[in-house]
């Protein structure tokens, strides 16, 4: 069995908001895995997600190039020791420099980056001589490029702090959409880049985690509805404990069961027949609204637009659509933050004393 030390409990801790004992049972259970340790004391509704973004040490930028026709954009991730670094006007214009080098060589890998030829000598060198120049180790941690399909376009943004940069794809069905989707795509970027999915539809999610998911989702519940009964709140009812948590989970006999219901309980109120149909859509859509909860943390297309929260992007796009009179199919998004991913460097203050003198 892994040895349990404090802090790992007191990343766990930090990370999730559970109690340190919990913390340590959910780590001891685990065998000291991180992560199962948060998916344990979520699904007994002890501990939230775990905040990726504490534990993320990395400094640098990320940089976005969009082609003139908007037929290709690339992204691109460059590490830094310090902050202080990433500000330096040298360094930005090297992010710059490297991406548009990539998008125009159409490479693909780190590896056949350093060996390809920039200003006359090989990458390699020429990030060796950046290097020496501003007087910090540099990386180029990971990059992409996303293209266009006939008809397609894509299009990038970058936040202000220039550590997030999202890039995105769509289909159109002609060349006209295609332009007239280009300021729309880009919001719908800054959309990523706020509010951080991780799938493009519930389409892309795995059963077996939607249901390891579901569970998570109702143990918060129960333990948020257990707070709500001890304050007593008339303004705080108690939430309502969905039967599923994705789309993914809806099939076509369950919808037609939540429909026969909806009728059922239609008739029983009085309503006239006649009505059904402008009625029932309105509540089915609250059903799945209901039962996907997870589509709308997790999937872009079922999250709640962020320039507009009663619409989800799935309707924004319809409606977007609707106005430019054709089709707008995101077909691929990539979200790059600076450290993404990378673990925290832990030194203890008198270990890092030291190491200074």
């Amino acid at each position: 069995m892994a040895e349990i030390t404090a802090a790992m409990v007191k990343e766990l801790r930090e990370s999730t908001g559970a109690g340190m004992m919990d913390c340590k049972n959910a780590l001891s259970e685990t065998d000291g895995d991180f992560d199962k340790a948060v998916q344990l004391l979520r699904e007994k509704g002890l501990g939230k997600a775990a905040k990726k973004a504490d534990r993320l040490a990395a400094e640098g930028l990320v940089s976005v190039k969009v082609n003139d026709d908007f037929s290709s954009v690339t992204i691109t991730e460059i590490n830094s020791e310090t902050d202080f670094v990433a500000k330096n006007d040298q360094f930005i214009s090297l992010t710059k420099d490297t991406t548009a080098h990539i998008q125009n060589n159409s490479l693909q890998s780190v590896e056949e980056l350093h060996s390809s030829i920039i200003n006359g000598v090989k990458f390699e060198e020429y990030l060796k001589s950046q290097i020496a120049t501003i007087g910090e180790n540099l990386v180029v941690r990971r990059f992409a490029t996303l293209k266009s399909s006939a008809n397609g376009v894509v299009n990038g943004y970058i936040h202000t702090n220039g550590r997030i940069g999202v890039i995105i794809a769509a289909a159109c069905d002609s060349a006209e959409i295609a332009s007239k989707s280009r300021d729309f795509l880009k919001q719908i970027c800054m959309h990523i880049a706020a509010m951080k999915p991780s799938y493009l539809s519930y389409e892309e999610l795995d059963i077996s985690f939607v249901e390891s998911e579901y569970k998570a989702l109702v143990a918060e519940l129960e333990k948020e509805n257990e707070e709500r009964r001890r304050l007593k709140d008339p303004n705080k009812p108690e939430l309502k404990i969905p039967k599923f948590a994705s789309r993914k989970q809806l099939s076509d006999a369950i919808l037609k069961e939540a429909e026969e219901k909806i009728k059922e309980e239609l008739k029983a109120q009085g309503k006239p027949e006649k009505i059904w149909d402008n009625i029932i859509p309105g509540k089915m859509n609250s059903f799945i609204a209901d039962n996907s909860q997870l589509d709308s943390k997790l999937t872009l297309m079922g999250q709640f637009y962020v320039m507009d929260d009663k619409k989800t992007i799935e309707q924004v796009i319809a409606e977007k659509e609707k106005e430019l009179g054709g089709k707008i199919k995101i077909v691929e998004f990539i979200r790059f933050e600076v450290g993404e991913g990378l673990e925290k460097k832990t030194e203890d203050f008198a270990a890092e004393v030291a190491a200074q003198l």
